[in-house]
């Protein structure tokens, strides 16, 4: 592959619907290799990926949304540039939110949620998915056929990740309205990698989780959204209201997502292959491997970004302070290296849980639990109540011919419609 023939993995069309080939070519080449189009640094090796994640003293999570876009505020300058980048830190994209955080601040303001993400908090909300399950089946499975991202999926992730929040039920209509059919602009929470520069897609959200938690500090309730009102540091100290608000509000928007693509990748998966359905409907077990497995094969966030803030080696790769570098965790997780057979989806892969779908070190996903359990949960009621689960032929051609199309996305991989057949189990 030639610099002259290095597709530009941000804009062009044919690598938001498959990235696999490209990614992969470029491994062969270098697990790091310099883009010609954007300087970027681009990681599509395992190990190398690793790496970097951890490493928070060497790679700031500054550029963690936009990465290139929009270029940097400033011109780069030596060995170290941590101070430039405290010094402009408040010009990068969402840089009020926690994913671009880099300690002490992130750790700071991560412990926001930890009164919150709860064992107690998250068994109540693991009982409250599965009757939520039987009421979205409920409503789908008597016509036979679906398109599940929006009879399913998305209603389910948003009404899931409201109950945990605490949003009070006379509202969560209202959610589900603006968060799942983008009807109001500062909504689009699946769209932070295409909103203009400058825009906040959050804004929604966090105006309506400000005006909760402001009640519940002007009026202490015992609820779950009062629980985040009085929620301290740990020194004890109360932090400003919009310091709250903004880490519920990208575990929303994240959780949501995330939850929407994982569910969507492993119904195609399972559809497509009627012998997995019969596995795990004879063996529960094999549900949460099953899950790993399509977190593995087709990883929500496709990248995440970092900035060197010192110059330092991964690899056999010098990389100077400053340098964009793109973490390719779709290419991470088909690394040959770490995973045989990486393009084959394997239930009874030995290592699948070493994914890196989540990230890892500091900045390891927050929610990564309760998608795994929504994951469960949806998997286990939708084999207990029907049989036969397919592809839908008229929606997306014929076996062999199959047409699905990904959200024309660099951040994010996941499918625009997947509609299914299916039989009401006896």
């Amino acid at each position: 592959m030639t610099d002259a023939a290095f597709l530009d993995y941000f804009s062009d069309a044919s690598l938001a619907q498959d990235p696999y080939p490209f990614l992969a070519g470029l491994r062969s080449r270098n697990p790091i290799l310099r883009e010609p189009h954007h300087g970027v640094l681009v990681v599509t090796g395992y190990r190398e990926a690793d790496t970097i994640f951890r490493d928070h003293d060497s790679f700031s999570a500054c550029v963690s949304i936009g990465g290139p876009f929009p270029p940097l505020p400033f011109v780069p300058e030596g060995d170290d540039i941590s101070a430039q980048i405290e010094a402009h830190r408040h010009r990068f994209p969402i840089f009020e939110h926690m994913v671009t955080m880099d300690p002490p601040d992130h750790t700071r303001t991560r412990t926001l949620l930890s009164r919150l993400l709860t064992p107690k908090r998250l068994k109540e909300n693991r009982d409250y998915m599965l009757g939520l399950a039987d009421r979205r089946l409920d409503a789908i499975l008597e016509a036979g056929r679906c398109e599940f991202l929006g009879d399913y999926a998305k209603p389910f992730a948003t009404l899931v990740i409201a109950d945990l929040l605490g949003v009070p039920e006379e509202d969560r209509a209202e959610f589900r309205r603006r968060l799942t059919g983008h009807e109001e602009p500062g909504s689009r929470v699946g769209a932070l990698d295409s909103e203009p520069v400058g825009s906040n897609p959050l804004q929604w959200l966090e105006d309506t989780f400000g005006r909760y938690l402001g009640d519940r500090r002007a009026t202490p309730r015992g609820d779950i959204l009062g629980v985040l009102a009085a929620t301290t540091y740990p020194d004890g100290t109360l932090p400003e209201l919009i310091d709250v608000v903004r880490p519920a509000t990208f575990l929303f928007a994240a959780g949501m997502e995330t939850v929407t693509k994982l569910l969507s990748s492993a119904i195609r998966v399972l559809a497509e292959h009627p012998e997995y359905q019969e596995l795990l409907r004879a063996d529960r077990g094999l549900v949460a491997p099953f899950i790993e497995e399509a977190l593995r094969f087709e990883s929500p966030t496709k990248v995440d970004f970092r900035l060197a803030r010192k110059s330092t080696r991964v690899g056999d790769v010098d990389i100077p302070a400053g340098s964009i570098v793109m973490l390719c965790i779709a290419a991470a997780n088909r690394d040959p290296r770490k995973f045989d057979a990486p393009d084959e989806f394997r239930l009874d892969r030995p290592n699948s849980r070493e994914h890196i779908a989540f990230g890892r070190g500091v900045h390891t996903c927050a929610g990564a639990p309760l998608a795994r359990t929504e994951g469960l949960v949806t998997l286990d009621r939708l084999l207990d109540r029907v049989t036969d689960l397919a592809i839908d032929d008229d929606a997306h051609g014929a076996p062999g011919n199959r047409d699905f199309r990904y959200e024309p996305t660099f951040l994010l991989r996941g499918l625009q419609e997947l509609h299914i057949t299916y039989r009401t189990a006896n």
